[in-house]
C-alpha cells in the first residue's frame, strides 16, 4: 500500500462520478492495488436503482458498508408477541436477547409505559436591553409565532401533532445577554427533525422582524442577534419506561444461585452501576447494544439517541445507571427509563428496503410503540449481561459466541469448525488457545 500523502488536495471531489472517486482514492492511497477496486465494487448492489438510493443517502459514496441483520423472537411486550430486528456486529448481543426474551416470557413478559412524548428545540439569541421589556414583548409575540408557522405545521397538525408550547427563557446567568425561545413539539410518528428545525427558523425570522417594528425597544434593543435555531437531541420529556417483575422464588433457575441470592447480587450490581462511573459507562453501553441495534434496523438516528440517553444518565450531576431494581414483598422488579425520539415515517423509512422490512416485521408500529420496543431491547440486554456477570462471568458466553469469528479469521474448513466448536464446549476460548487447538487438530489429521 502506498504511503499516504496528506498534501494531495483535490477540488470538486463531490462532482466526480463514483468510478472517478474510486480511481482517485486508488491513485493516491492504494497505487496500483486492484484489490481495493474489487473490494469496494464487490459490495455494490446489483440492482442499479437500489444502489442509486443507497448512494444518495450520503455524500461521496463509493460502496456499501454492511452490518448483519438478525432477529430475536419470543418477546412478549404488553401482552403482544414481537420478533425484534437487530442490526449489530457484536456476536453475543442477539443471542443474549433471545435467551432473555424466553426467560421473561415465562414470567409474564415486559410491561411498558410512555411517560411523555414531547420534543424540544431552541432559538438561541442575544438581546442587549431591559429584561422586562423583552418579556412584555414576548407576550404579544407568542401568538404571532404560532400564526406565522401555520403553513409549516399544517400537515403535522392534521396528524395530531404540532407545536405544543413556546416560552422565553432567561439564560443571562450562563452567558451575558443570552436568551432562548424554547419550543416543545409533538411529531407523532415521525422523528420530526425537519419540521422542528423549519419551525424554529421561522420563529427566528418572526422574532427579528417584530423586534424591529416594536416601538418600545431602543435602537440597541431592536438589534437582536440570532445565534442559531436548532432542535435538541436531549429529550427528557420524550420518555419511555420498561420493566419486568416476578417473585424472588421464580428467579431460582440456576443451580448455583437460589432466587434470593440472585436477587441480592443483582441489586448490588445495580448499586455499583448507580454510584461508580467506571462501571456505569460499561453498564449503559450494554443497554445501548440493544437500543442501537433496533434503532439502526428501523432507520432511526442512533447517534442522536446515544447523545440524549447519555445526557439523561448524567441529569443529576453524575453519570449513573440507566436501569434500576427494587425488591419489595419478595417481588423482584427490574426497570429502565429512556429518553428516545424515534420515527416510523419519513427519513429513510420509506426508502431503505430492509428498514421497511424491519418495520413490517414489527407490525408497522407507531412512533410510541417503537419507543416501547426499543426500551425493552435495552432492558433485556442489561438483564442478560448482569445475569452473566453475577453468575458464570461475562467471558464464558461472550467468547463462545466470539469463537466463530476467531475460526473464520483462521480460515478453517467446515469439518475443523465443527470439531473446534465441540472442543471449546468445555475449554476456555481465546485466540491463542483456538490457534493451538487448530494446529493440534491438523497434526492429528495428517
Amino acid at each position: 500500500m502506498k504511503k499516504q500523502n496528506f498534501n494531495n488536495k483535490v477540488d470538486g471531489f463531490s462532482k466526480l462520478s463514483k468510478e472517478e472517486k474510486i480511481a482517485w482514492v486508488k491513485s493516491i492511497y492504494f497505487h496500483d492495488n486492484q484489490k481495493s477496486d474489487k473490494l469496494l465494487k464487490q459490495y455494490w448492489n446489483e440492482n442499479v436503482d437500489l444502489q442509486k438510493i443507497h448512494d444518495e443517502f450520503a455524500e461521496n459514496t463509493i460502496s456499501n458498508f454492511y452490518l448483519p441483520l438478525g432477529i430475536a423472537p419470543n418477546f412478549l411486550i404488553d401482552g403482544k408477541d414481537y420478533t425484534i430486528p437487530m442490526a449489530i456486529e457484536e456476536s453475543s448481543v442477539i443471542a443474549a436477547a433471545c435467551k432473555v426474551a424466553k426467560f421473561w416470557r415465562k414470567r409474564g413478559g415486559f410491561k411498558t409505559t410512555i411517560l411523555n412524548f414531547k420534543k424540544t428545540g431552541q432559538v438561541h439569541f442575544i438581546f442587549k436591553g431591559e429584561k422586562k421589556k423583552l418579556f412584555d414583548f414576548f407576550k404579544n409575540l407568542k401568538p404571532l409565532l404560532y400564526k406565522e408557522c401555520e403553513e409549516i405545521s399544517s400537515n403535522m397538525t392534521k396528524r395530531g401533532g404540532g407545536i405544543i408550547d413556546i416560552e422565553l427563557i432567561d439564560k443571562t446567568t450562563d452567558i451575558p445577554n443570552y436568551y432562548q425561545l424554547n419550543a416543545t413539539f409533538d411529531t407523532v410518528d415521525s422523528m420530526g427533525a425537519n419540521f422542528i428545525n423549519s419551525s424554529l427558523e421561522q420563529f427566528a425570522k418572526t422574532l427579528i422582524k417584530e423586534s424591529n417594528l416594536n416601538s418600545t425597544f431602543s435602537k440597541k434593543e431592536k438589534n437582536i442577534e440570532v445565534i442559531m435555531s436548532i432542535l435538541s437531541n436531549y429529550v427528557p420529556e420524550c420518555l419511555v419506561r420498561a420493566e419486568v417483575s416476578c417473585s424472588i422464588e421464580e428467579l431460582s433457575e440456576d443451580k448455583e444461585f437460589n432466587g434470593n441470592k440472585f436477587a441480592q447480587k443483582f441489586l448490588q450490581a445495580i448499586q455499583i452501576a448507580k454510584t461508580q462511573t467506571v462501571r456505569a459507562v460499561t453498564h449503559n453501553k450494554g443497554i445501548m447494544n440493544g437500543v442501537d441495534s433496533v434503532v439502526i434496523a428501523t432507520g432511526n438516528d442512533f447517534r442522536a439517541v446515544e447523545a440524549g440517553v447519555h445526557a439523561y444518565a448524567s441529569k443529576n450531576g453524575s453519570y449513573t445507571s440507566l436501569s434500576d431494581v427494587s425488591i419489595s414483598n419478595d417481588v423482584f422488579t427490574f426497570s429502565i427509563e429512556l429518553p428516545i425520539s424515534l420515527g416510523t415515517v419519513g427519513g429513510i423509512t420509506n426508502l431503505h428496503p430492509l428498514v421497511k422490512w424491519s418495520l413490517n416485521l414489527l407490525g408497522n408500529p407507531s412512533g410510541k410503540e417503537l419507543m416501547r420496543i426499543v426500551a425493552v431491547a435495552g432492558l433485556s440486554q442489561n438483564f442478560g449481561a448482569l445475569k452473566s456477570l453475577i453468575t458464570s462471568g461475562i467471558q464464558k458466553g461472550h467468547m463462545k459466541m466470539h469463537l466463530i469469528n476467531i475460526l473464520n479469521t483462521l480460515n478453517v474448513n467446515d469439518y475443523e469448525k465443527k470439531e473446534l466448536v465441540n472442543h471449546f464446549k468445555n475449554n476456555i476460548v481465546s485466540y491463542s488457545a483456538t490457534k493451538k487447538a487448530l494446529i493440534n487438530l491438523r497434526r492429528n489429521e495428517l
